[in-house]
């Protein structure tokens, strides 16, 4: 099981963590919302909780709750900017089918 960001992406975690001046890393997880079942739930971390799994990829934590891994096992994390868009990819290999919005999946 693994959750990993692109070189790319951990830039810019880190970079944000930085001028923060806090944190240990970045949370991933889901929440129930749309029309698909489930949405993505992104945060700065200031600590671990006890069900939380870390990963760490190019020197950037990110941490999973162990009820959200089984929707994101597999999942890497990406940071692009297409013209004037930027932010996070997240190219999960579980998602089976998504809403026409793009805010939730199902696994």
């Amino acid at each position: 099981m693994a959750v990993t960001l692109t070189e790319n992406a951990a830039k810019h975690v880190a970079g944000y963590l930085q001028k923060r001046g806090k944190g240990i890393g970045l949370r991933l997880g889901v929440r129930t919302s749309g029309c698909s079942g489930v949405a993505y739930k992104l945060e700065f971390a200031d600590v671990a909780e006890s069900d939380d799994i870390e990963f760490e990829s190019h020197g950037v934590k990110v941490l999973v709750d162990t009820k959200s891994l089984p929707y994101l096992d597999g999942t890497e994390l990406d940071y692009t900017r297409e013209g004037l868009n930027e932010g996070f990819r997240f190219n999960n290999p579980n998602v089976k089918d998504a809403c026409g919005c793009g805010e939730s999946f199902s696994v």
